[in-house]
């Protein structure tokens, strides 16, 4: 398989990061046969700095031909007194128009290994495994008043009841219909949508109800579906679920090229500190290898090779228990590559092919 996928690395531990994802795609190449080229550019902050631009055009058609885009992370206090458009932020928002795309699909699984980090009692986190499926292209964040339309919902109900159907098919619509009316025509083109999709169970929630049943009993739900504003609060509550926004990835679709990236921020606290959890970013490349690229048998190598180095007891700092050896940003990525190179080569006694 030959593919483009470009790197973004932008800003704080982005660069970080997203070592971790070029790792993974690069040791993928080599083994299973595949052809990866994987050329970098600029985005956010770095991209001001270097051309004035936090979305440069170069950046923008690089991404528009590629096959697939990994992002690491954008912003800092660096350029906060510039204006609200010239922001980092403004380049990440400018990729998702340019790319079209419409819909962000935020996992949330809690992985056996790191059970013990997440801050609710074991009896409340059950078997935790959710998707939030959220609108990305309008609501709050693109109009005043808040504004969708018929076929915005329509298409994002679609992806997330196709979604449904591919799990457990349950689906949680999330809205504020007793007050907004985005939210009342949102509810009833949901409605209308499911009548395609009768295999999936649809249920309705307030988005207050469901920030409390998120806590309460977050095993009750499958797929979420929800605006562009309410997506983004529960997805970043469902991060404190597993214990640490770091380990969360994203995928994101519309008309062009996917754009994949770990949920958490640029953090320019601990950037150049080595001290930055890769895992969301190396899940984000799992759902690009599974979902975009359609190499299940590579997700899966990767994923049972990381499940292995957290059961081994390497943490970074942001998820280290008592009793676990702590290791920097560089030293998880050599874990986990030494790890692949071991299960690929124990395939048979781990029970599973590749």
């Amino acid at each position: 398989m030959k593919k483009t996928i470009v790197l973004l690395p932008g800003d704080g531990i982005g660069p970080e990061v997203l070592r971790a994802g070029a790792a993974i795609l690069r040791e993928c190449a080599q083994e299973f046969g595949h052809q990866f080229d994987l050329p970098e550019y600029p985005v956010g902050g770095a991209a001001i700095d270097a051309a004035g631009d936090p979305l440069p055009p170069s950046t923008l058609e690089a991404c528009g031909k590629a096959d697939a885009v990994l992002l690491g992370a954008v912003g800092g206090p660096k350029w906060d007194a510039l204006p609200v458009g010239k922001r980092p932020e403004s380049g990440l928002l400018g990729l998702r128009k340019g790319l079209g795309l419409y819909v962000n699909v935020r996992p949330v699984r809690l992985r056996a290994p790191l059970r013990g980090i997440s801050p609710l009692k074991p009896e409340r986190l059950g078997e935790l495994d959710l998707e939030i499926v959220r609108e990305l292209s309008g609501g709050m964040y693109f109009g005043n008043p808040e504004m969708y339309s018929v076929p915005e919902i329509e298409r994002i109900a679609a992806f997330a009841f196709a979604r449904a159907e591919g799990r457990e098919r349950r689906l949680c619509s999330v809205d504020k219909a007793n007050v907004l009316a985005s939210s009342q025509l949102w509810r009833r083109t949901v409605n209308t949508m499911s009548q395609v999709y009768p295999a999936v169970q649809v249920e309705h929630m307030y988005v207050d109800n469901a920030a409390m049943q998120l806590v309460l009993r977050p095993s009750q739900f499958d797929v979420m579906l929800t605006s562009n504003m309410f997506g983004d609060i529960l997805s970043d509550e469902s991060a404190a679920l597993v214990g640490s926004i770091g380990l969360l990835p994203s995928a994101s679709f519309g008309t062009g090229a996917p754009l994949f990236e770990p949920i958490h921020g640029s953090a320019p606290q601990i950037a150049g500190k080595d001290m930055a959890n890769p895992i969301g970013t190396i899940l984000s490349v799992t759902m690009l290898l599974r979902d975009t690229l359609g190499l299940g048998i590579e997700a899966d190598w990767v994923e049972r090779s990381l499940d292995r180095v957290l059961a081994s007891g390497f943490r970074t700092t942001d998820i280290a228990e008592p009793g676990a050896q702590v290791i920097g940003t560089a030293a998880f990525i050599d874990h986990l590559r030494q790890e692949m190179q071991s299960t690929l080569a124990h395939a048979e006694r781990y029970g599973w092919g590749v």
